[in-house]
């Protein structure tokens, strides 16, 4: 085992704010990297993104597993616009309770 395979990457909730003041929601184990990959426009970037620069990143929130970030970020996407703006501007937190999907989902937003 080497080093890399014991080091445990934690996946993160992320939204970018594009020119036309659209919201994007994504998970990633690397905010910084992936933010980079969308602003680049390339084969990486979401096609969601492409042509709608400048983008700026503002919300992340380390989640955990994938499993959980995956979730969270289905859970986030449901949110009203306007829960999502008051996320990305007030610099909050997601709260996300009982994110098993047989169950209801309980979601907050703390400040």
């Amino acid at each position: 085992m080497t080093v890399m395979d014991s080091k445990v990457l934690l996946w993160h909730l992320y939204m970018v704010r594009t020119s036309h003041d659209q919201l994007y929601t994504g998970i990633t184990q690397d905010v910084t990297r992936r933010f980079m990959e969308h602003q680049e426009g390339g084969k990486k970037a979401a096609k969601y993104l492409r042509g709608k620069g400048p983008l700026k990143l503002v919300f992340q929130q380390e989640i955990g597993s994938r499993s959980s970030a995956l979730k969270a970020e289905i859970a986030l996407k449901k949110l009203p616009k306007r829960e999502k703006e008051s996320l990305a501007d007030n610099s909050g937190r997601l709260i996300l309770d009982n994110l098993e999907p047989t169950q209801e989902k309980q979601i907050r937003l703390t400040g």
